[in-house]
């Protein structure tokens, strides 16, 4: 089922809340997916979902690219949830700041990083079952 990323149903927004693990998947260099398990928070008022890591990952390299499009997929059992959209990698004090603080709600707080940047997906296209 799509779901209007502007207008979510609150089964979906409760889905986007509990402590469930996600993959992000990125495209490589050479058209090939890259998808790794990830923590990740999600902002209704602006419609993105964030993602922390380290400057020098895999999926920052991938993102970095320009414009690159991401999805981000959460399971629990029967239910799913998938969000795709245009993705940057930001490195911004204030938008690092905003990942941390939506991490800390959903998961735990993270371990301090010199090296932590803000992976952050403007969400256009959402589908699953919830």
């Amino acid at each position: 089922m799509r779901f209007d990323p502007n207008h979510l149903p609150q089964s979906v927004l409760d889905f986007l809340t509990e402590r469930h693990l996600a993959t992000l998947s990125t495209l490589r260099a050479d058209g090939t997916l890259h998808v790794v398990p990830v923590g990740f928070s999600w902002d209704d008022r602006t419609k993105t979902a964030r993602v922390i890591t380290r400057a020098h990952s895999t999926k920052v390299r991938n993102l970095s690219s320009g414009t690159a499009r991401a999805a981000l997929s959460q399971v629990d059992g029967g239910r799913w949830l998938t969000l795709e959209g245009v993705a940057r990698v930001a490195n911004d004090a204030e938008t690092i700041a905003l990942a941390v603080q939506g991490y800390s709600s959903r998961y735990r707080p993270p371990a301090e990083r010199d090296d932590r940047v803000a992976l952050e997906i403007r969400v256009d296209h959402v589908m699953g079952r919830c």
